[in-house]
């Protein structure tokens, strides 16, 4: 029993090298908890709730409930039964929560901690330096959804829209495209070898690969774009692009058939919008801005324009 104390005591005093990461990040543990018995998994998540927010930790709740729920095995914290929200957590599990919330004092995003993370009802690894897709971009795929439900328009040679994605990343929206449209098929680019890698691993691991081509290619070269022509024109262009994309619309002239959907800043609508009319040339009109649930200006609809745009979706 004392030994079981004493590990006790050291787990949630943060006893460990003076001057390093432990030394800091467990220094605001108080012995104001009952350290006479193991903690229940409430317990865990209150006590880390505060440290988190002493430390100003964003979503000081939900970053400790969601590490506390991974110890346990859950989802979330609301998942758990009452049973294992309320029964002692084991001194293994309380280190193991002390670990990860160490990350998270580091300002390690909690996806990153978990190492996966939901996106449109679909489990996704995700793993540093590849960008963790933001809860809006589930409603740029949400709409997308819609207008490819809703149009008329025949699509791809094998029934369903042949989709280009341009920056990838962890291949979150391609992939939900594909789970919710079951005759699509993605050519999916990205210019960086560790998003190539974790789009790869998804699609694996969702047996997705059989229809989707995960394309090493940085778009911003000149002359990339004619990696992509042996699959002939897309019917739907979609991005999220983490960066200023001026170079990328440019170039996506030539390849597009119907439409573009992207997920921008909101500062670009309108920049966006002026651009396009300067350059009558690319036949392209922004045809719809859509809000996100903030009420900010985040997805446009950009479509071909003239006589060559056949059969279009309307926003």
């Amino acid at each position: 029993m004392e030994l079981g104390d004493r590990m006790l005591r050291a787990l949630l005093s943060g006893l460990g090298r003076k001057g390093g990461t432990r030394g800091w990040a467990f220094s605001s543990w108080q012995p104001y908890l009952p350290l006479a018995r193991l903690l229940s998994a409430t317990e865990v998540v209150s006590h880390w709730t505060a440290v988190f927010e002493k430390r100003g930790i964003p979503e000081a709740q939900a970053s400790s409930e969601y590490i506390v729920a991974h110890v346990l095995g859950a989802k979330t914290f609301q998942s758990l039964r009452p049973v294992l929200r309320t029964q002692p957590l084991s001194p293994w599990q309380l280190q193991h929560v002390q670990k990860l919330s160490s990350c998270r004092l580091q300002r390690m995003p909690v996806q990153y901690i978990l190492g996966e993370w939901d996106f449109q009802g679909l489990s996704l690894k995700m793993a540093p330096p590849v960008f963790i897709p933001r809860p809006e971009s589930e409603e740029l795929v949400e709409w997308v959804l819609k207008e490819v439900t809703q149009s008329s328009c025949p699509m791809g040679a094998q029934g369903g829209p042949l989709i280009l994605e341009v920056g990838c990343g962890s291949g979150a929206i391609s992939l939900s495209l594909l789970s919710q449209l079951p005759q699509s098929r993605v050519i999916a680019v990205d210019k960086g070898e560790a998003a190539i890698c974790l789009t790869q691993e998804n699609a694996q691991r969702l047996r997705l690969l059989d229809r989707i081509q995960i394309v090493p290619l940085d778009v911003t070269l000149e002359g990339s774009w004619s990696h992509l022509l042996p699959w002939g024109p897309m019917d739907l262009v979609v991005s999220n692009p983490p960066y200023i994309f001026h170079q990328d619309m440019e170039q996506l002239a030539p390849e597009i058939r119907r439409s573009i959907f992207l997920e921008v800043d909101p500062r670009h609508p309108e920049l966006v919008g002026s651009w396009l009319q300067s350059r009558p040339d690319l036949s392209l009109d922004l045809v719809a801005v859509r809000k996100d649930f903030c009420g900010r200006p985040r997805f446009l609809h950009i479509r071909r324009s003239g006589p060559q745009c056949g059969c279009l979706m309307e926003a």
